[in-house]
Protein backbone atom coordinates (compact mmCIF):
# COMPACT_ATOMS: atom_id res chain seq x y z
CA UNK A 1 0.00 0.00 0.00
CA UNK A 2 0.93 3.65 -1.02
CA UNK A 3 -0.09 7.04 -0.37
CA UNK A 4 -0.20 7.70 -3.86
CA UNK A 5 -2.63 4.60 -4.02
CA UNK A 6 -4.75 6.02 -0.89
CA UNK A 7 -5.20 9.44 -2.46
CA UNK A 8 -6.74 8.10 -5.87
CA UNK A 9 -9.03 6.00 -3.83
CA UNK A 10 -10.26 8.56 -1.99
CA UNK A 11 -10.64 10.23 -5.29
CA UNK A 12 -12.69 7.89 -6.98
CA UNK A 13 -14.80 6.90 -3.78
CA UNK A 14 -16.70 10.12 -4.40
CA UNK A 15 -17.61 9.46 -7.50
CA UNK A 16 -18.22 5.48 -8.01
CA UNK A 17 -19.98 3.00 -6.15
CA UNK A 18 -22.12 3.72 -2.83
CA UNK A 19 -20.68 6.94 -2.16
CA UNK A 20 -21.61 8.58 -5.47
CA UNK A 21 -25.24 10.12 -4.29
CA UNK A 22 -23.44 11.37 -0.95
CA UNK A 23 -23.73 14.86 0.29
CA UNK A 24 -20.26 16.42 1.43
CA UNK A 25 -21.01 20.00 2.93
CA UNK A 26 -19.02 22.80 1.64
CA UNK A 27 -16.23 23.94 3.77
CA UNK A 28 -17.19 26.75 5.62
CA UNK A 29 -15.69 30.18 4.17
CA UNK A 30 -14.65 31.16 7.77
CA UNK A 31 -12.57 27.97 8.56
CA UNK A 32 -11.07 28.28 4.51
CA UNK A 33 -9.66 32.09 5.54
CA UNK A 34 -8.71 30.67 8.78
CA UNK A 35 -6.32 28.32 7.57
CA UNK A 36 -4.86 30.48 4.74
CA UNK A 37 -3.88 32.48 7.13
CA UNK A 38 -2.43 29.76 10.07
CA UNK A 39 -0.36 27.99 7.03
CA UNK A 40 1.41 31.57 6.04
CA UNK A 41 4.93 31.36 7.62
CA UNK A 42 4.12 34.04 10.59
CA UNK A 43 0.43 34.06 10.71
CA UNK A 44 -0.77 37.31 12.32
CA UNK A 45 -2.87 36.68 15.80
CA UNK A 46 -4.52 39.98 14.86
CA UNK A 47 -5.58 38.62 11.58
CA UNK A 48 -6.80 35.56 13.45
CA UNK A 49 -8.67 37.33 15.60
CA UNK A 50 -10.58 39.60 12.83
CA UNK A 51 -11.65 36.11 11.21
CA UNK A 52 -12.99 34.49 14.44
CA UNK A 53 -14.99 38.04 14.75
CA UNK A 54 -16.75 37.78 11.67
CA UNK A 55 -19.07 35.33 13.07
CA UNK A 56 -20.96 36.30 16.75
CA UNK A 57 -21.40 32.96 18.12
CA UNK A 58 -17.63 31.40 17.21
CA UNK A 59 -16.53 34.49 18.80
CA UNK A 60 -18.48 33.95 21.67
CA UNK A 61 -17.49 30.25 22.00
CA UNK A 62 -13.76 31.50 21.82
CA UNK A 63 -14.11 33.51 24.34
CA UNK A 64 -15.54 31.18 26.85
CA UNK A 65 -13.57 28.73 26.22
CA UNK A 66 -10.07 31.02 27.00
CA UNK A 67 -12.55 31.80 30.33
CA UNK A 68 -12.83 28.18 31.07
CA UNK A 69 -11.46 26.74 34.47
CA UNK A 70 -9.24 24.27 32.59
CA UNK A 71 -6.83 27.40 31.49
CA UNK A 72 -7.09 28.24 35.09
CA UNK A 73 -5.89 32.28 34.23
CA UNK A 74 -5.34 34.91 36.43
CA UNK A 75 -7.17 37.23 33.96
CA UNK A 76 -10.04 36.82 31.85
CA UNK A 77 -10.60 37.74 27.90
CA UNK A 78 -13.20 40.39 27.36
CA UNK A 79 -12.58 40.79 23.57
CA UNK A 80 -11.88 37.85 20.65
CA UNK A 81 -8.14 39.09 20.48
CA UNK A 82 -7.55 38.83 24.21
CA UNK A 83 -8.45 34.85 23.55
CA UNK A 84 -6.46 34.60 20.82
CA UNK A 85 -3.22 36.00 22.53
CA UNK A 86 -4.31 33.54 25.86
CA UNK A 87 -4.57 30.77 24.05
CA UNK A 88 -2.33 30.88 21.16
CA UNK A 89 -3.12 30.92 17.28
CA UNK A 90 -2.31 26.74 16.74
CA UNK A 91 -5.10 26.47 19.87
CA UNK A 92 -7.36 29.06 18.79
CA UNK A 93 -7.73 27.67 14.91
CA UNK A 94 -8.16 23.77 16.29
CA UNK A 95 -10.60 24.76 18.78
CA UNK A 96 -12.59 27.25 15.86
CA UNK A 97 -12.00 24.68 13.61
CA UNK A 98 -14.42 21.98 16.07
CA UNK A 99 -16.86 24.98 16.44
CA UNK A 100 -17.27 25.36 12.22
CA UNK A 101 -17.25 21.47 11.98
CA UNK A 102 -20.10 21.13 13.96
CA UNK A 103 -22.15 24.55 13.05
CA UNK A 104 -21.81 22.91 9.55
CA UNK A 105 -22.32 19.11 9.53
CA UNK A 106 -26.16 18.53 11.66
CA UNK A 107 -26.25 15.33 13.77
CA UNK A 108 -29.56 14.02 13.87
CA UNK A 109 -30.12 10.93 16.05
CA UNK A 110 -30.40 9.26 19.22
CA UNK A 111 -27.84 6.91 18.57
CA UNK A 112 -25.14 9.86 17.87
CA UNK A 113 -26.68 11.42 21.06
CA UNK A 114 -23.06 12.68 22.12
CA UNK A 115 -21.13 12.56 18.55
CA UNK A 116 -19.35 16.07 19.10
CA UNK A 117 -18.86 15.71 23.05
CA UNK A 118 -16.79 12.23 21.81
CA UNK A 119 -14.96 13.96 18.83
CA UNK A 120 -14.01 17.08 21.18
CA UNK A 121 -12.56 14.57 23.83
CA UNK A 122 -11.03 12.72 20.79
CA UNK A 123 -9.09 15.62 19.48
CA UNK A 124 -8.31 16.87 22.97
CA UNK A 125 -6.82 13.65 23.29
CA UNK A 126 -4.62 13.12 20.35
CA UNK A 127 -3.37 17.02 20.79
CA UNK A 128 -2.58 15.96 24.10
CA UNK A 129 -0.55 12.79 23.25
CA UNK A 130 0.79 14.29 20.52
CA UNK A 131 2.09 17.52 22.75
CA UNK A 132 4.05 14.47 25.17
CA UNK A 133 5.83 12.79 21.99
CA UNK A 134 8.11 13.55 19.06
CA UNK A 135 8.20 13.86 15.40
CA UNK A 136 4.12 15.00 15.82
CA UNK A 137 2.32 17.57 15.40
CA UNK A 138 -0.19 18.67 17.96
CA UNK A 139 -2.86 20.81 16.00
CA UNK A 140 -2.40 17.77 12.96
CA UNK A 141 -3.19 14.85 15.75
CA UNK A 142 -5.72 17.64 17.42
CA UNK A 143 -7.80 18.23 13.84
CA UNK A 144 -7.19 14.27 12.93
CA UNK A 145 -9.27 13.55 16.05
CA UNK A 146 -12.28 15.90 14.83
CA UNK A 147 -12.26 14.30 11.66
CA UNK A 148 -11.58 10.43 12.53
CA UNK A 149 -15.75 10.06 12.57
CA UNK A 150 -16.97 12.91 10.84
CA UNK A 151 -18.25 10.56 8.10
CA UNK A 152 -20.61 9.14 10.58
CA UNK A 153 -23.53 11.71 10.37
CA UNK A 154 -22.95 12.47 6.60
CA UNK A 155 -23.48 8.62 5.70
CA UNK A 156 -26.77 9.14 8.55
CA UNK A 157 -27.87 11.33 6.59
CA UNK A 158 -27.19 10.29 2.90
CA UNK A 159 -27.71 6.13 2.59
CA UNK A 160 -30.99 4.37 3.46
CA UNK A 161 -30.39 2.32 6.55
CA UNK A 162 -27.97 3.67 7.85
CA UNK A 163 -29.41 4.23 11.61
CA UNK A 164 -29.91 0.57 11.88
CA UNK A 165 -26.07 -0.05 10.44
CA UNK A 166 -25.05 2.21 13.53
CA UNK A 167 -26.57 0.71 16.44
CA UNK A 168 -25.73 -2.58 15.00
CA UNK A 169 -21.72 -1.48 14.63
CA UNK A 170 -21.98 0.11 18.56
CA UNK A 171 -23.56 -3.38 19.94
CA UNK A 172 -21.72 -5.86 18.19
CA UNK A 173 -18.89 -7.91 19.83
CA UNK A 174 -17.80 -10.01 17.21
CA UNK A 175 -16.79 -7.77 14.65
CA UNK A 176 -15.19 -3.98 14.13
CA UNK A 177 -16.91 -1.08 13.45
CA UNK A 178 -16.01 -0.54 9.84
CA UNK A 179 -16.43 -4.61 9.21
CA UNK A 180 -20.50 -3.79 10.22
CA UNK A 181 -20.55 -0.65 8.06
CA UNK A 182 -19.10 -2.56 4.87
CA UNK A 183 -20.96 -5.70 5.13
CA UNK A 184 -23.85 -3.24 4.77
CA UNK A 185 -23.28 -0.55 2.69
CA UNK A 186 -19.82 -1.09 1.17
CA UNK A 187 -17.97 1.40 2.73
CA UNK A 188 -17.08 2.96 5.82
CA UNK A 189 -16.97 6.58 7.63
CA UNK A 190 -13.32 6.18 7.62
CA UNK A 191 -13.55 6.50 3.85
CA UNK A 192 -16.39 9.20 3.83
CA UNK A 193 -14.03 10.90 6.57
CA UNK A 194 -11.28 11.15 3.92
CA UNK A 195 -13.62 12.67 1.55
CA UNK A 196 -14.42 15.40 3.94
CA UNK A 197 -10.68 16.44 4.77
CA UNK A 198 -9.80 16.42 1.11
CA UNK A 199 -12.79 18.65 0.10
CA UNK A 200 -12.53 20.70 3.01
CA UNK A 201 -8.29 20.78 1.59
CA UNK A 202 -7.15 19.94 5.33
CA UNK A 203 -3.64 18.85 5.38
CA UNK A 204 -3.01 15.84 3.27
CA UNK A 205 -1.73 13.72 5.93
CA UNK A 206 -4.76 13.89 8.03
CA UNK A 207 -6.71 12.51 4.93
CA UNK A 208 -4.60 9.73 4.93
CA UNK A 209 -4.63 9.16 8.18
CA UNK A 210 -8.46 9.27 8.72
CA UNK A 211 -8.84 6.84 5.94
CA UNK A 212 -6.46 4.62 7.35
CA UNK A 213 -7.46 4.77 11.38
CA UNK A 214 -8.81 1.32 11.91
CA UNK A 215 -6.17 -0.51 9.35
CA UNK A 216 -3.63 -1.36 11.84
CA UNK A 217 -1.84 -3.17 8.91
CA UNK A 218 -0.40 0.23 8.45
CA UNK A 219 1.54 0.16 11.91
CA UNK A 220 4.54 -2.49 9.85
CA UNK A 221 3.38 -1.01 6.41
CA UNK A 222 6.87 1.10 5.62
CA UNK A 223 5.38 2.09 2.55
CA UNK A 224 3.73 4.34 4.86
CA UNK A 225 5.09 7.65 6.18
CA UNK A 226 5.82 7.26 9.83
CA UNK A 227 3.75 10.40 10.71
CA UNK A 228 0.87 8.86 9.33
CA UNK A 229 1.44 5.41 11.43
CA UNK A 230 1.61 7.46 14.06
CA UNK A 231 -1.69 8.93 13.59
CA UNK A 232 -3.24 5.77 13.32
CA UNK A 233 -2.09 4.45 16.67
CA UNK A 234 -3.01 7.67 18.39
CA UNK A 235 -6.58 7.43 17.32
CA UNK A 236 -6.85 4.24 18.80
CA UNK A 237 -4.95 5.02 22.09
CA UNK A 238 -7.04 8.38 22.59
CA UNK A 239 -10.49 6.25 21.33
CA UNK A 240 -9.69 3.86 24.58
CA UNK A 241 -9.15 7.07 26.99
CA UNK A 242 -12.58 8.45 25.76
CA UNK A 243 -14.18 4.91 26.48
CA UNK A 244 -12.32 4.99 29.75
CA UNK A 245 -13.97 8.23 31.22
CA UNK A 246 -17.45 7.72 29.69
CA UNK A 247 -17.23 4.45 31.28
CA UNK A 248 -17.61 2.30 27.97
CA UNK A 249 -16.32 -1.01 27.62
CA UNK A 250 -12.65 -1.67 25.45
CA UNK A 251 -13.73 -1.55 22.24
CA UNK A 252 -13.24 -4.63 19.98
CA UNK A 253 -10.46 -2.83 18.06
CA UNK A 254 -8.56 -2.31 21.48
CA UNK A 255 -8.76 -5.78 22.79
CA UNK A 256 -7.36 -6.80 18.88
CA UNK A 257 -4.72 -3.58 18.45
CA UNK A 258 -4.60 -2.10 21.81
CA UNK A 259 -1.51 -3.84 22.46
CA UNK A 260 0.04 -3.09 18.98
CA UNK A 261 -0.63 0.56 18.91
CA UNK A 262 0.78 0.98 22.42
CA UNK A 263 4.00 -0.86 21.23
CA UNK A 264 4.26 1.15 18.31
CA UNK A 265 4.00 4.48 20.56
CA UNK A 266 6.13 3.08 23.23
CA UNK A 267 3.75 3.57 25.42
CA UNK A 268 2.81 2.04 28.77
CA UNK A 269 -0.15 1.74 31.26
CA UNK A 270 1.61 3.69 33.95
CA UNK A 271 1.43 6.34 31.26
CA UNK A 272 -1.85 5.67 29.96
CA UNK A 273 -3.13 6.43 34.12
CA UNK A 274 -1.54 9.42 33.48
CA UNK A 275 -2.69 10.78 30.93
CA UNK A 276 -6.27 9.90 31.81
CA UNK A 277 -5.91 12.54 34.51
CA UNK A 278 -4.28 15.22 32.52
CA UNK A 279 -6.93 15.25 30.58
CA UNK A 280 -9.78 15.29 32.80
CA UNK A 281 -10.42 19.13 32.83
CA UNK A 282 -10.58 19.17 29.14
CA UNK A 283 -13.01 15.97 28.80
CA UNK A 284 -15.17 18.03 30.99
CA UNK A 285 -15.55 20.91 28.51
CA UNK A 286 -18.92 20.11 26.92
CA UNK A 287 -18.67 19.94 23.08
CA UNK A 288 -20.91 23.32 22.22
CA UNK A 289 -18.42 25.94 24.83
Amino acid sequence: MRVADIDREIDTAKSAGPLRDIVIQPCPALLTDLRVEFNREDPEPATIAKIASRDVAMAAALIRVANSPIYARSRTASTVAEAVAMLGIAQTVAILTGFLLRETIAVKSAVLQHFWETSTRRAYAMGYIARQMYGINADIAHTCGLFCHVGLPIMLQSLPGYEGTLSRAYHASDRTFTQVENEAHRTDHAVVGAIVAKTWRLPPIVAIAVRLHHDFTVLTDDNIPAEVRTLVAMSLLAEHLVSLHEGQAPSVEWEQHGAECLEYLHVGAAEIDHWLDALQGQFEVPAGF
